[in-house]
């Protein structure tokens, strides 16, 4: 029997103990109550989940109100895991959108941060994302999956990169390993919003 991977294996754990933490704070439940439409983005949405632990969600209502923004929010933000909370007013930029940011501890003790983007139905940004993330997962082969997550585990903890640019290196232009990445990022640069 072929042995998984050490990068694989942590991968869907990781997904594993995601999915389990949206479950136990009833995230989807709570924003839907409170009227808003919610879409998983990000690397959870594509299988491609790696040390970062951290889940997106992007959340459409039909009007952006800081008031209810802020009651939504708090039902999440009561639960005894959740230990810090960030918000950020974009609603008056080309954003159209509340920034929240929550970290709260899983079973194991460990970290993660949540992103909420609570965005305008109809405004620019509207489903653009989710449109991405399934453009790339349904493009990318198994092999490409497995060089992205790797490439992830591999990058130091220093350095800061867009999850966009593992996809556009591996699946757009075939980079296998690390040092390959590397010399890629000198020729590649990702500013803001990006075309798949």
């Amino acid at each position: 029997m072929k042995k998984i991977p050490e990068h694989i294996a942590e991968s869907a754990s990781l997904t594993e103990r995601a999915k389990k933490i949206i479950e136990e704070l009833r995230i989807v439940e709570i924003l839907e109550d409170a009227g808003a439409e919610v879409n998983l983005v990000g690397s959870l949405r594509m299988g491609l989940l790696s040390k970062h632990q951290d889940i997106d969600f992007h959340i459409y209502t039909d009007t952006l109100d800081v008031e209810e923004s802020y009651n939504m929010i708090g039902k999440l933000a009561s639960d005894k895991r959740v230990e810090k909370v960030l918000f950020g007013n974009l609603a008056d930029t080309d954003e159209h959108c509340f920034e929240w940011h929550l970290w709260c501890r899983d079973e194991c003790d460990s970290l993660w941060q949540i992103d909420i983007i609570q965005i305008l139905k109809g405004s620019t940004s509207d489903g653009y994302f989710e449109k991405i993330a399934d453009e790339i997962a349904s493009s990318s082969s198994p092999e490409q999956k497995d060089t992205i997550i790797r490439l992830k585990y591999e990058t130091p903890e220093e350095e800061k990169i867009m999850g966009i640019e593992y996809y556009a290196a591996v699946i757009k232009d075939g980079v296998r390993n690390y040092a390959e990445f590397t010399e890629w990022r000198k020729n590649h640069k990702f500013e803001g919003i990006f075309e798949w």
